[in-house]
């Protein structure tokens, strides 16, 4: 049978010895290590690593973390161990703009994103045809003042159902509630068509050509209460000119947009996104 690969991330305060203890005992299983990322924050003296390895395929998750217990207690570590042969499950919510929704589904059809769908959440009946043509569940729910906690709980309860790894906001133009916001810490992913931390909030692009600005870019971040503050995971720029109208600006920006939602879902299913108080550890 073919051998079976996990994937370990773990935090800790830095002290000498946490990378040996940790391969010593993997070693001691017949592991045999395919990639490894760490870093230390010396400014918090906060230590982060990543280690993908491969295993006998009779080897299962509960005697990887049996091993690594004295590691574990010994440094108190925070500790996460992935099978990488499940599939993570993604929950994808949009508007009426579809092209990172569009971008992200193809990415997964080609192989490039290891993920399923169970469903898209929408505020409008724009997917639906798009979801209906992937064979994906469409669930159509219009969000008011008067029902936005109400649509927020069934937002919650499909995640629950569903068993959802990550919710994606590819272009959701909700502002999600301080609780929900809470309650999806580190599960959400918001795309922001702007280069954080300028220009927050509605019609960045608009923003960015009023100040005239030489650049512009979009940032993949967690959600968080705090309005396109999260953590950042990836983000990218694009040169543009004063010879360009403000819906050139949009329609540059679609194209950046999907390609760093991508990229930073993909950083985040493989786990190699850490987070470090408002800044992530990323390992590409």
């Amino acid at each position: 049978m073919a051998p079976k690969t996990f994937i370990l991330v773990l935090s800790c305060d830095d002290k000498p010895g946490i990378v040996a203890a940790v391969t010593t005992e993997l070693a001691a299983l017949g592991a045999n290590i395919a990639e490894s990322n760490q870093f230390w924050d010396t400014k918090t003296n906060s230590f982060f690593m990543r280690i993908a390895f491969q295993v006998a395929a009779s080897v299962q998750a509960g005697d990887v973390e049996r091993a690594l217990r004295p590691a574990v207690e010994r440094f108190q570590m925070r500790t996460t161990l992935t099978d990488a042969a499940v599939k993570p499950k993604i929950l994808v919510l949009v508007s009426k703009f579809d092209h990172a929704l569009l971008h992200l589904l193809y990415q997964i059809r080609v192989g490039w994103l290891n993920a399923e769908v169970v469903a898209i959440v929408s505020n409008h009946e724009d997917s639906r045809r798009t979801a209906e043509a992937e064979g994906l569940a469409y669930h159509c729910w219009s969000v008011s003042k008067d029902n936005k906690a109400e649509q927020e709980e069934r937002l919650l309860r499909l995640v629950q159902e569903t068993g959802a790894d990550l919710v994606i906001l590819a272009r959701y133009m909700q502002v999600f509630s301080d609780n929900l916001s809470k309650r999806l810490y580190g599960k959400a992913i918001n795309i922001h068509h702007s280069f954080l931390p300028s220009f927050k909030g509605a019609k960045p692009y608009h923003q960015a050509h009023e100040r005239g600005v030489k650049l512009i870019g979009a940032t993949a971040h967690y959600v968080t209460p705090d309005l396109d503050e999260g953590p950042i995971i990836e983000q990218e720029t694009e040169r543009v000119s004063h010879a360009l109208t403000a819906e050139d600006f949009v329609a540059t920006g679609r194209d950046i947009e999907s390609r760093v939602l991508a990229r930073a879902v993909k950083l985040h299913l493989e786990r190699r996104v850490m987070l470090n108080g408002h800044k992530t550890v990323v390992f590409s």
